[in-house]
């Protein structure tokens, strides 16, 4: 989460304007807007600029609303604020009902009558977080091409892009051009360790060779600089068949991804050894940290980021207390190649610093 400008003091009144930046900043968002919160950003509205025209156009509006609720779109990590619109404007009436949708990298901002400790330890802690993506991978096919971010237990769609008019070469370029827009707005590499390009075809190949050229062209030295760390691969398949190829994992051994995965494997190993030092189940796994015997927890997305307010604040506290610990928490989104398998052993399941034999659990094919 990017903290753009603050202007409040610890039991005061005070306003920040922030941008979140990845889908757990949405989720801290949710929890920081409470009821009566001002809440200020931008959307657009269908209005008749003009008497005499039949349909309406969309413009970009300003709208500040004060709180009366909010949810949280798990799916598409938003956050919808509901309330009263306490400025008039030349298209938004004074008191009329409005619905703001908030979205990672787009500014908004917070007013409360009071920042108390835990609003502000929680925004300067989020704050101070780096994103948490380093990997991209574009999936490219003949007609269309998804892009993702994945890294540390989040692996989020950014876009999804469709070539219309297949096999021209003009609309095959405006393809291309597309797919590098996206490039240039979501890979940073700062974060970013590895770029793949992947896919089955020449598609795939092609768009690099845009992709660099382009890059030249426009002198970015920030992509030019960086090319041995976009890599391209041939295979079939979603993004979970992509990751799992072991050609594809030998290109991306250091990121978190193939981490991710090789802490499952040592987790398996471990329970197929019945060595006493990896445990799953809540139960079992509250038990061990309360030993302080973590040194490695994996949890799936469903649990850690559950959409039922209790059951995410159950892990998120448990997560908390492992990091604490000086342990490792590791987050299973539903495209990991390993998530499905992890499910499979209640979600929740930890290696563990030393043997704790009475933790063993029942007996799970895995």
């Amino acid at each position: 989460m990017k903290l753009l400008h603050k202007d409040f003091t610890l039991n005061r009144p005070g306003t920040v304007k922030i941008i979140p930046q990845e889908p757990d900043d949405l989720w801290v968002v949710f929890n920081l807007i409470a009821k009566g919160d001002i809440v200020t950003a931008d959307t657009t509205r269908k209005v008749r600029l003009d008497l005499n025209m039949t349909t309406p156009s969309r413009v970009k509006v300003t709208v500040t609303v004060k709180v009366t609720c909010r949810d949280f779109q798990k799916d598409s990590s938003t956050v919808c604020v509901h309330g009263r619109n306490i400025e008039a404007s030349k298209y938004v009436p004074c008191g009329s009902f409005h619905t703001l949708t908030l979205e990672m990298n787009k500014c908004f901002e917070l007013s409360k009558k009071i920042w108390d400790s835990t609003a502000v330890a929680v925004l300067y802690e989020t704050s101070k977080k780096s994103p948490g993506a380093d990997l991209a991978v574009f999936l490219i096919q003949e007609a269309q091409a998804e892009v993702y971010l994945v890294g540390n237990g989040l692996t989020t769609l950014c876009s999804k892009i469709e070539d219309s008019q297949t096999g021209v070469k003009s609309a095959s370029n405006m393809f291309f051009r597309d797919i590098f827009n996206v490039f240039v707005k979501h890979v940073n590499f700062r974060t970013i360790r590895t770029v793949l390009i992947a896919g089955a075809g020449p598609t795939k190949d092609e768009f690099r060779r845009f992709l660099l050229s382009e890059a030249k062209r426009l002198k970015m030295k920030a992509i030019e600089n960086n090319k041995p760390r976009i890599v391209v691969a041939e295979c079939k398949g979603d993004l979970k068949k992509v990751l799992n190829e072991k050609r594809v994992m030998n290109m991306i051994k250091d990121s978190n991804v193939v981490l991710e995965i090789r802490a499952f494997r040592e987790l398996c190993e471990l329970l197929d050894n019945k060595s006493g030092r990896a445990c799953y189940g809540t139960e079992h796994v509250e038990a061990a940290q309360a030993m302080m015997a973590i040194d490695t927890l994996l949890i799936t997305d469903d649990l850690y980021r559950s959409s039922d307010v209790k059951t995410r604040h159950k892990y998120a506290k448990l997560a908390k207390s492992v990091g604490k610990g000086g342990g490792k928490v590791l987050v299973y989104t539903s495209m990991h190649v390993s998530a499905e398998q992890l499910a499979q052993l209640t979600g929740v399941a930890a290696i563990l610093r030393f043997p704790l034999p009475d933790l063993d659990g029942d007996d799970v094919d895995i």
